[in-house]
């Protein structure tokens, strides 16, 4: 992950975290309804541990974690259990989980360690699993006016990436727009993918 947008969130963790956001519920229940109850769910950038709770309270087996250790602790104090700081270079499970829940996380991988981190997140999943993640829709990376980073993708580099990184089903994106923590609106792909059996 870019070491300026990681500080960003260290520096800003317990601010972050008095966001309550809930317009991705309709996603996170899409997601949910592909898995089979009490379903192992790996949850990467948990943020302030929102969406790990929804998953708890619903009976799911969730492991939660953040690149952030300030934001794992933040997350680990709603949730009343540990919450690890993982990088997304170090998921090193194999076909450990049902799904994968990666809300507004991976929009900043860099563009060329993206193929990368889809793979290690394909290898985590079960085949016939689900995998979700979200993207700032755009032409190529920069940086908001916060000086976080973000890979920008269109549609057609995010399709062809996911395809680099290994073998998916009932791939959808689709469109949307949110208000981020920079208080800007921005254009979203909302990916939900299968792997292959």
């Amino acid at each position: 992950m870019d070491d300026a947008t990681l500080q960003f969130y260290r520096r800003n963790a317990e601010a972050y975290a008095q966001r309550e956001i809930t317009s991705r519920q309709a996603r996170l229940t899409q997601f949910l309804a592909l898995l089979p109850n009490g379903a192992a769910i790996l949850e990467l950038g948990c943020g302030a541990g929102g969406d790990s709770a929804d998953m708890i309270a619903r009976g799911y087996d969730v492991t939660p974690t953040d690149g952030s250790p300030e934001m794992a602790e933040v997350a680990s104090r709603r949730l009343g259990r540990p919450v690890k700081t993982l990088l997304f270079h170090e998921i090193d499970a194999v076909e450990a989980y049902d799904g994968i829940w990666a809300n507004a996380c991976l929009l900043h991988v860099p563009r060329d360690q993206l193929a990368g981190v889809l793979s290690r997140i394909h290898r985590a999943v079960k085949p016939g699993g689900a995998f979700y993640a979200s993207y700032k829709a755009g032409e190529g990376d920069g940086r908001d006016s916060l000086d976080r980073y973000y890979n920008y993708p269109t549609e057609d580099w995010l399709r062809a990436t996911y395809a680099q990184a290994g073998a998916w089903r009932d791939l959808s994106i689709e469109t949307g727009e949110v208000r981020g923590f920079d208080d800007a609106m921005a254009k979203m792909f909302f990916v939900l993918a299968r792997k292959t059996y």
